[in-house]
């Protein structure tokens, strides 16, 4: 017996497509209704985040970037998010010194900072100061503790440990080696980082070097042999200046003559005169150049020839081989007549045998 007939088994062939066709724009549609249902949750929670954007009316009064309150900020207007980072800002080590920066903060809109700007009340201690005005506090020291100290001998730690700051210890003692030491009170008076107030009672714990004579002749340091010992004996000369004195012996070679130490930078005018009584040269202890064979760094190293002047006896040697005399040189113009008196004591002219 046949379970089913001729006739159902045709309808059956006809209602398993439909049912599988039904179901399968059951299962397309269902992602579309899903999708535009999630599409109104979005739009719906946008639209709540923007509400709870949207700051609160500006509602202005005077107040401190510095020390306003997070209540005060909210009370201003700025959300609490915004009232949040400033104060966090702030922890971190910020300081507003001119309304300004209050802008650049996080949250805060231009229309908001446009409302607040009259308002804002940055107190003293905050506001940005003159470079004077602050190079001169950070100079100014709270507590001296005055007790009799050397001033030719004094150190950075000493000034230090009776209550000076370290870079006002260190600027006054510079002070005193660019001028080669400090004789009176009225030098002293003279350094920037002294307040004219202070020196008076200053004055009475400085213990001022004796006073030297000049020396005899037979007694007077040769500048091109004296080692560094040597030079800071000599009334007038500083360790600064002794480092320069050296330094600008070596380039030169030596020093033909006593005058010609008042072209180093640190030898002020007036300890110039009092070293010249001190000091003698010995120009048999000046190293020359060869002026015909010498490298190119050696005499560009030279103080006295220019740039100019090096080009141009580099470019003559290789043409002509050399000079017998300076003479020579002032001829084909590689030195004027000044320059080459000045170089006189330091060439020296060798010539290739034939």
């Amino acid at each position: 017996m046949e379970l089913f007939s001729k006739s159902n088994r045709r309808g059956l062939v006809y209602l398993l497509p439909l049912l599988a066709i039904v179901a399968l724009l059951a299962a397309l549609a269902e992602p579309k209704e899903k999708s535009h249902d999630e599409s109104e949750k979005v739009e719906v929670l946008s639209n709540i985040v923007q509400t709870a954007e949207k700051a609160n009316p500006i509602r202005p009064f005077r107040f401190d970037p510095n020390t306003a309150t997070f209540e005060e900020f909210v009370s201003l207007g700025l959300s609490k998010t915004t009232a949040a980072g400033i104060i966090k800002y702030r922890k971190r080590g910020k300081v507003f010194s001119i309304p300004e920066e209050f802008a650049a903060c996080y949250g805060v809109s231009d229309s908001a900072y446009q409302a607040l700007k009259p308002y804002i009340s940055i107190a003293v201690e905050f506001e940005v100061k003159p470079f004077e005005q602050r190079q001169d506090q950070e100079l100014r020291d709270t507590t001296i503790r005055y007790e009799k100290f050397r001033l030719d001998t004094v150190s950075v730690a000493y000034l230090q440990t009776i209550g000076f700051s370290h870079r006002r210890a260190t600027a006054f003692l510079r002070y005193r080696d660019m001028r080669g030491g400090l004789r009176n009170i009225e030098e002293v008076r003279e350094c920037y980082v002294i307040p004219a107030a202070e020196c008076d009672t200053l004055a009475r714990y400085l213990i001022f070097p004796e006073p030297k004579s000049a020396e005899p002749t037979n007694q007077k340091i040769e500048l091109n042999t004296a080692d560094s010992a040597a030079l800071r004996s000599i009334y007038g000369i500083g360790e600064k200046s002794v480092v320069e004195i050296m330094e600008y012996r070596q380039k030169l070679g030596g020093f033909a003559r006593v005058e010609q130490l008042a072209e180093v930078k640190s030898v002020t005018e007036s300890n110039f005169e009092k070293i010249l009584q001190q000091i003698y040269c010995d120009s048999c202890n000046i190293s020359k150049i060869d002026v015909n064979f010498a490298r190119s760094q050696r005499l560009a190293a030279h103080p006295y020839i220019s740039d100019r002047a090096l080009r141009k006896l580099l470019k003559t040697r290789q043409l002509k081989g050399g000079w017998f005399t300076i003479e020579e040189m002032i001829n084909d113009d590689i030195f004027t007549r000044d320059e080459a008196e000045r170089l006189r004591p330091y060439l020296r002219f060798t010539r290739a045998r034939e």
